[in-house]
């Protein structure tokens, strides 16, 4: 449930959507449970395909309109159906493809901060990136900006990676992701954050 907003940040939201998005409704979401308390944003790494950038087959994965036979990869996530809330491109472009008051399908199996099935009170943000890997300058920026807003219209509370949501079944964003320049942007104490980056 989300609290109550300031007129001018209502200028930035419109039923979940965030204005300087560029968006794209993908059909792979759902209602959240009644009550959630949307508290955790989780940051993942994408690339489709692996460490091939720029190439918008991320935007049709999420769309339901990657063509399964385009590279040997896609074959071992056929008929595969996920989706974020938010994409970050190398460049910092940010995309929306799932209302942040609804349920992306993001996490998977999932527990973090006591509780299971992270999808239900999180919101996914995937940045272009080969797991494990290093993430750019614009990357960086945009994710702050976007976290920064979803502090603000949200009672988010914990930021953390696929990889201590999904442990032992997840790695991303990984080794390459710099955790402690996220949390001096967004001025957080290290209590909103994993214990170990």
């Amino acid at each position: 449930m989300k609290p109550e907003a300031s007129g001018a940040a209502q200028a930035l939201w419109h039923d979940g959507w965030y204005r300087y998005a560029r968006a794209l409704a993908s059909p792979n979401f759902g209602p959240r449970p009644a009550g959630a308390d949307v508290d955790l944003i989780v940051l993942h790494s994408i690339s489709l395909p692996p460490g091939q950038y720029g190439t918008g087959q991320v935007h049709k994965l999420f769309m339901n309109e990657l063509d399964w036979d385009a590279h040997p990869y896609f074959q071992g996530i056929r008929g595969m159906q996920v989706s974020a809330h938010f994409f970050i491109t190398r460049d910092g472009r940010l995309w929306q493809f799932v209302s942040c008051d609804q349920r992306a399908w993001h996490a998977g199996q999932s527990s973090y901060r006591g509780r299971g099935n992270c999808n239900d009170d999180s919101i996914g943000i995937e940045l272009e990136g080969l797991e494990g890997g290093l993430f750019e300058a614009a990357q960086y920026e945009t994710l702050s900006s976007i976290c920064a807003e979803l502090l603000r219209h949200y009672p988010v509370r914990h930021i953390a990676g696929h990889e201590h949501v999904a442990s032992g079944r997840k790695q991303d964003p990984g080794p390459g992701f710099e955790w402690p320049q996220l949390q001096d942007s967004l001025g957080l104490p290290a209590k909103c954050f994993p214990e170990r980056y």
